[in-house]
């Protein structure tokens, strides 16, 4: 079964996405097997990580920004501003997908795992993360 997710975005940052995804799970009645995800876009990446203490959310972001600065001189795709390459290199250094095991009706991640949407532009987005259960 395939689904999609459209997630609405404000900013930059990591948006949970895991009850969306746990719901489409859960709908799809699979019991056994591999819940798939995929985003459709090139300035945007997905993640698995702690969902519990929201200062890791904060610094894994600081930590990006620091290490893809915005403005650098070498970059030339600036057209749409200047998070634009920025946002494509950080989507490279992340991932858009990732595979998930299901068992017993549900994802197996851990205690404290969620999955989250990495918004890498400024401004207002609509995002479509494509959400695939395979027994």
């Amino acid at each position: 079964m395939i689904k999609r997710i459209n997630v609405s975005v404000s900013s930059q940052g990591l948006y949970d996405i895991t009850a969306q995804v746990k719901q489409v799970v859960e709908t799809s009645e699979i019991t056994q097997g591999l819940c798939t995800l995929y985003i459709q876009h090139t300035s945007a990446s997905l993640l698995i990580q702690e969902n519990y203490d929201p200062s890791a959310k904060y610094d894994l972001e600081q930590w990006l920004n620091r290490l893809v600065p915005e403005n650098d001189p070498l970059y030339t795709h600036t057209i749409e501003g200047p998070d634009d390459m920025p946002a494509h290199i950080k989507s490279a250094l992340t991932t858009s997908s990732l595979s998930i095991p299901v068992e017993n009706g549900q994802m197996l991640l851990g205690t404290w795992q969620g999955i989250f949407l990495w918004e890498h532009r400024y401004g207002h987005q609509n995002r479509t993360v494509i959400v695939s259960t395979l027994s």
